[in-house]
């Protein structure tokens, strides 16, 4: 009998340690990307640019809010927030608090679905066939986040709300073009009401964006825009060593389901793996939480 039970025994106390790994360390193991993205014009001083995403941020997330916070030390020059960045209807004051510091700089954002629309239980397995986009469709269309509350004490720091909408700063010596979309998960982009070229006396051009569809993205890359910031993956959130993310949940290929890649033909796109999860998921297997600085520079 000892036999007999030994090896389910021994699966179940493996499974027991892996989950207790990633909801408690990994989770909170925030891990900073640095990479070097030559998308500026011949002569042009480098400029950082920290992408932030998918914080899903809840009221208690302490050490979430120290790390990012922290991350003023750096410096940027340019901080791009791509959404899901609450998931309670309490925790505007605490992502502002995440934010701190980062307020005074130039920014800009979109939302993500999660902000909008507070996250349920679900089969988490369902992301290997499906996206949970079909989720939101079943809900109805009214938001039970204060999502426009979240917006306006972004803009109130003088942010760019680019929600379906372009805008434009001037950061260090450039003039930067932006247009960003609403998020695609939920169908809220819209991205007839920014399409056109680019306006080719712009230092550089930005598309912004939660999830990284791929129609969306050929329809920045097509109009001009030299880089494109998403995030929504979570880089897959649950890997597996020497084979990747299991799921993208979007339209995106698994190779690209996070970091910097190009995208054809002239375009760079970074997605961000997130720093949170759903708390209704608390877990990240090899798959850490992260930021990214995105250094901007002259081609070598």
């Amino acid at each position: 009998m000892r036999k007999l039970l030994a090896a389910p025994l021994g699966l179940l106390g493996a499974g027991a340690a892996t989950f207790a790994y990633a909801s408690l360390i990994e989770r909170n193991w925030f891990v900073l990307r640095r990479h070097e993205v030559p998308v500026l014009k011949p002569g042009a001083q480098p400029v950082k640019v920290l992408h932030l995403s998918d914080a899903h941020l809840t009221p208690g997330r302490t050490r979430m809010i120290r790390w990012v916070r922290a991350l003023d030390a750096l410096e940027p020059d340019l901080v791009v927030n791509t959404g899901d960045s609450i998931s309670h209807p309490d925790a505007i004051g605490p992502f502002l608090e995440l934010l701190g510091p980062l307020l005074d700089r130039p920014g800009v954002f979109v939302y993500g679905s999660n902000d909008m629309f507070a996250p349920t239980f679900k089969n988490p397995a369902r992301y290997l066939w499906r996206t949970s986009q079909k989720d939101y469709s079943k809900r109805g269309g009214t938001p039970n986040l204060p999502y426009k509350e979240l917006g306006a004490a972004l803009k109130a720091s003088g942010w760019l709300d680019l929600n379906n909408h372009m805008g434009r700063l001037k950061i260090a010596d450039l003039d930067i073009e932006f247009a960003g979309i609403n998020d695609s998960h939920i169908n809220l982009d819209r991205y007839d009401e920014i399409a056109g070229p680019v306006d080719p006396r712009a230092d550089l051009t930005v598309g912004v964006m939660h999830s990284p569809e791929p129609r969306n993205l050929d329809r920045f890359a097509a109009d001009g825009y030299r880089l494109l910031l998403a995030g929504h993956t979570h880089g897959g959130q649950v890997c597996v060593p020497f084979y990747g993310a299991l799921a993208t949940n979007c339209g995106i290929d698994r190779p690209r389901v996070k970091g910097l890649h190009r995208w054809p033909p002239t375009s760079w796109l970074n997605i961000s793996a997130g720093l949170g999860t759903s708390p209704t998921a608390p877990y990240r297997l090899c798959c850490p939480p992260e930021a990214t600085l995105l250094t901007l520079t002259p081609p070598p």
